[in-house]
């Protein structure tokens, strides 16, 4: 059995995501401020416009982000490149640093096969401040954070920063963003409500394991003193497994994986054709690399 670890992403249109990124060494990088914050919001605004993407949440701690979104055109790959690279440039500047600002390894984005699963994902996003243990409740986070009252509410309204970001550049003076529910719900407010009913349990069990720690919270004005290039105390566990798919339905989940470990085997199987010569063999639905920089020809989806 191919072993996903290391297999291709498969980039299917429509498909919502999970995605999470993490600053270099774990460092503070993203530490809220106002000027991370509106550089965050603004070019998280121009890429999600430039890539046609579908926000539906989005949590920025201080050393990684989580978003949720739908993907109708399979360019997340082009969509994070933009707004890693953006971010990272940006916020670089700001810090007078030049290294490295991600983790080595690539984004992780773990498709949601069900509309419960997207729920229960949004709540774990959303609660992230509190499983932290770094504020109480959610909503005091002085980072970006997206309440589920915004879905499908007005936009958020980001103007260009000044910092990094030239008055005569390509870049739009204002961007819009806003949140909006996948599909699989009845309407924005159903969805809205199942977060905020899912938010309020995930950061009770988050509080209670805090609390079971004995650690209590670091509280906002602790945060907001940190220092950028600075990282927690504690270690991280090492090697840990990257998901590709996300269900609490068991059944569900075998399903995926096993059209996910098909694509990998026929992508394998097509790549081996054409180093042997067969420059027309047929990539499976889903390539993403090999048909943007090369141009394959892929089944359709």
């Amino acid at each position: 059995m191919p072993r996903l670890m290391k297999a291709p992403r498969q980039v299917l249109p429509g498909t919502t995501y999970l995605v999470t990124r993490r600053c270099s060494q774990r460092q503070f990088l993203l530490r809220p401020s106002k000027t991370t914050n509106a550089i965050f919001l603004y070019v998280l605004a121009v890429a999600t416009r430039r890539f046609g993407m579908k926000i539906h949440a989005f949590c920025v701690l201080s050393n990684h982000f989580h978003l949720v979104l739908t993907d109708p055109s399979a360019r997340l790959p082009a969509f994070e490149q933009y707004l890693d690279s953006l971010v990272a440039r940006a916020i670089n500047a700001t810090l007078g640093r030049w290294e490295s600002f991600w983790a080595p390894s690539s984004y992780s984005a773990v498709a949601l096969a069900s509309p419960a699963d997207i729920v229960d994902k949004t709540a774990y996003v959303l609660a992230n401040p509190v499983a932290a243990g770094l504020v109480r409740r959610a909503r005091d986070w002085p980072g970006l954070w997206s309440a589920p009252a915004l879905i499908g509410g007005a936009s958020l309204h980001a103007v260009r920063p000044a910092a990094f970001f030239r008055d005569d550049g390509s870049m739009p003076p204002t961007a819009e963003l806003q949140l909006v529910a996948p599909e699989g719900f009845e309407s924005p407010v159903a969805f809205r409500d199942q977060v905020t009913g899912a938010l309020v349990a995930a950061e009770a069990r988050a509080g209670s394991a805090v609390e079971r720690r004995g650690r209590g919270f670091l509280g906002r004005a602790r945060v907001l003193s940190q220092n950028p290039l600075a990282q927690p105390a504690t270690g991280e566990p090492r090697r840990q497994l990257n998901p590709r798919v996300a269900s609490r339905d068991k059944w569900k989940r075998v399903e995926t994986l096993a059209r996910l470990l098909e694509f990998v085997e026929r992508y394998r199987a097509a790549r081996r054709a054409r180093r042997a010569g067969q420059r027309d063999a047929l990539f499976p639905p889903g390539t993403y690399l090999l048909r943007i920089a090369h141009g394959v020809a892929c089944a359709p989806a």
